[in-house]
């Protein structure tokens, strides 16, 4: 499995549709990693595992948004091959606690050993008991998470952050305006406090510019989501029959 390097800008982007040809196209167009969306995309136990196995072969690796913060939706995507976990609606230091106890095993936390896909159904059992470590990225989606962002990155484990814009615009009362003042200010505050404690800042620019891009790194963002395969074979459909105006 192809380890994230999250000492440098990570470039990735986002699955919504739980066919393996997605990711394999994502993965072999360059990007360092793919999340698969269980929390709003189409997503079943037998697709993470296809997701993974997808992924696998190229230079790119495996993630997987949780449907929720709890101990078996994270331990059954680690089992299935995925790299790491992005958790959503993290609020709190004990909330972010939670998360890495679940994607981790005793004694730093709860994850059950078995074998599995992600020990190669025990032939690495051994060593992927003892080595693997998992990715741990909270979603900071809400004022609350952002007023508690310094709590939630100073935990132990925990990897980084992403933020969720249309949450975080939603929590704000100015749903669905990701370019807002007060969502520019946030992000500012949960970079700042990434930066603080060692951690990656990410987000996700769904419907990327190069302005946007270029903004988000100058910000101290370094795990970026560029798009996602509903973005880009709509938009892609879109521009093609532009064509014929």
């Amino acid at each position: 499995m192809t380890p994230l390097d999250l000492t440098k800008p990570a470039i990735g982007s986002w699955c919504q549709i739980g066919h393996p040809a997605n990711a394999e196209i994502l993965a072999q167009a360059g990007f360092a990693w793919i999340a698969a969306d269980c929390e709003h995309g189409e997503f079943e136990d037998g697709d993470i595992a296809n997701f993974c196995r997808a992924v696998r072969p190229f230079p790119c690796a495996p993630l997987v948004r949780v449907k929720e913060n709890a101990a078996l939706p994270i331990r059954r995507v680690l089992d299935l091959g995925a790299a790491g976990v992005i958790v959503p609606l993290v609020n709190s230091a004990a909330q972010a606690e939670q998360a890495v106890q679940a994607a981790h095993y005793p004694p730093k936390g709860v994850r059950g050993f078995a074998w599995h896909r992600g020990n190669e159904w025990g032939v690495k059992f051994e060593p992927y008991a003892r080595e693997f470590q998992p990715l741990v990225i909270v979603m900071i989606e809400s004022r609350a998470a952002v007023e508690n962002c310094e709590a939630i990155l100073a935990v132990e484990g925990v990897d980084g952050c992403f933020i969720g814009p249309y949450d975080l615009s939603g929590s704000y009362g100015i749903t669905g305006q990701t370019r807002h003042a007060l969502i520019a200010e946030a992000c500012g505050k949960v970079a700042a406090s990434c930066r603080n404690q060692g951690k990656a800042a990410g987000r996700h620019i769904v419907t990327p510019s190069r302005e946007e891009i270029r903004e988000a790194l100058d910000q101290g963002f370094t795990f970026l989501a560029l798009g996602m395969d509903t973005h880009f074979l709509g938009s892609g459909a879109r521009q093609t029959l532009a064509m014929l105006t």
